[in-house]
């Protein structure tokens, strides 16, 4: 994201969030990080940096419905950044009932002055007044099934279609609109640290509030507070990781002593849970595309006093131009997706995909795994994963992998809770966002034979 004049944070939560979402739109920076970034710079309060998050990625999150709703009321062009000020305020008016709908209006208005001129408040205030004594247009007047669907959950038209014919209409509502919900927040206990009791101990001393998942037994849910601020995640005891990304390194299931590749390692959530399942004996060599993108996993070995993990910037697909062939006991591919499973995370992920990512990104999801195949050993396992929820990606590439690769068949996973176990089919799992309130993800494992033609 290139460097901005403007000031994103004066103390005012609603100029914020509009100053956050205009350089969303275009910088196409990610939402998470931006707004991270934005309260971790100018320490903004909680109080505050609740409604900031709120109110930023509802907007978001919303914008096509939004846009539906503001259609009748405005007239004639008006700025970029007027249409953004309109949906915040419209977002507070018709989704958060703490907040007075005049209040939100007169906010609006002044901040309409502050950036542009009184004309513009006038057509604001308008705007928004209008919408108060004729309430929004029912979204009931749209007649197509999809399309309908499409407005009222903020998804493009060719996303819901694909989801519906790849799952079906009752599947894809229920996923649609799980994707409009806040995500739960969940870390990873460090098992050659700390138990889970003396992780939700450390956490309570602090005041935070966490408790064991009954899905991922190294998983804590935490209800308020920040982890990431506490003793216990500086001590190493803790990691800040979505549930549903537990459950790869769990289902390869390394034993101490392995010596294991992750392939497309960064940020490294994945590598050191790989190396807390060893019981940090063995070796691990993670690499990564983006040299830079290695600092943060060896950072986070640190912090978890993790030994056993080595860093290297090779790209996946050139493994086997860098490492000796049949050299690992097992490889993770958490392989580039197109992040459908993440959309509650990163909102503007679902507007600024194109349908035609998918097909340039299956071809990259077969060069890793073909790569991994050759620096496997025989009677190796392999596990691929992806944080999408596409048929194409998942299940359309393990069947490309296994026509392509008949050296590898696909095993039985391992080491998932019963709940899960149940849902994995043919040795693949697909979770869904609706699932258990974790992000969608996919996990396939493979063994080499070595009965290659």
């Amino acid at each position: 994201m290139s460097k901005k004049s403007v000031v994103i944070w004066d103390g005012n939560v609603r100029d914020a969030a509009l100053s956050i979402l205009l350089a969303i739109d275009k910088n196409q920076a990610y939402s998470n990080l931006l707004l991270h970034e934005t309260i971790k710079r100018h320490k903004i309060e909680a109080k505050d940096r609740a409604l900031l998050t709120e109110i930023t990625y509802g907007t978001l999150q919303y914008k096509m419905t939004l846009d539906y709703y503001l259609e009748p009321f405005v007239r004639g062009k008006i700025d970029h950044w007027v249409r953004w000020l309109l949906r915040l305020s419209l977002y507070q008016m018709h989704y958060l009932t703490r907040i007075p709908p005049h209040a939100a209006v007169n906010e609006a208005v002044e901040i309409a002055k502050r950036r542009g001129h009184q004309g513009i408040a006038s057509t604001v205030n308008g705007i928004l007044r209008s919408i108060l004594r004729q309430c929004v247009p029912s979204l009931d007047d749209i007649k197509d099934p999809v399309e309908r669907l499409s407005i009222e959950s903020s998804h493009p038209h060719w996303l819901v279609e694909r989801f519906v014919k790849n799952y079906g209409v009752d599947v894809a509502t229920e996923m649609l609109h799980e994707n409009n919900m806040p995500p739960v927040q969940t870390v990873r206990v460090n098992a050659t640290k700390a138990t889970v009791a003396e992780a939700i101990a450390s956490l309570e001393a602090e005041g935070l509030t966490a408790k064991q998942s009954d899905m991922m037994p190294e998983c804590l849910h935490v209800t308020n507070g920040q982890p990431a601020r506490t003793q216990a995640f500086k001590d190493g005891l803790i990691t800040i990781q979505d549930e549903s990304s537990m459950i790869p390194a769990n289902v390869l299931n390394p034993t101490p002593g392995m010596r294991v590749l992750d392939m497309c390692a960064a940020p490294g959530g994945k590598t050191t849970h790989l190396a807390e399942i060893m019981n940090n004996e063995g070796s691990i060599l993670a690499t990564d595309l983006h040299p830079h993108k290695l600092d943060l996993i060896d950072h986070n070995t640190e912090r978890l006093g993790l030994e056993i993990v080595q860093t290297a910037p090779i790209d996946g697909r050139k493994a086997p131009e860098f490492l000796q062939v049949e050299s690992f006991d097992a490889v993770l591919v958490d392989a580039p997706c197109s992040g459908l499973g993440v959309i509650r995370r990163k909102p503007d992920i679902k507007y600024t995909k194109r349908e035609e990512d998918l097909e340039n990104l299956q071809k990259i999801q077969l060069a890793l795994l073909d790569a991994a195949v050759k620096v496997l050993k025989q009677d190796g396992k392999l596990v691929y994963s992806t944080c999408t929820v596409d048929q194409q990606e998942n299940e359309g590439t393990v069947q490309a992998f296994l026509n392509e690769h008949p050296e590898m068949e696909a095993v039985q996973l391992e080491s998932l809770p019963t709940k899960l176990a149940k849902k994995a089919v043919n040795g693949m799992l697909q979770v869904f966002p609706q699932d258990f309130g974790s992000d969608g993800f996919f996990v396939a494992a493979f063994r080499k034979k070595g009965e290659s033609n």
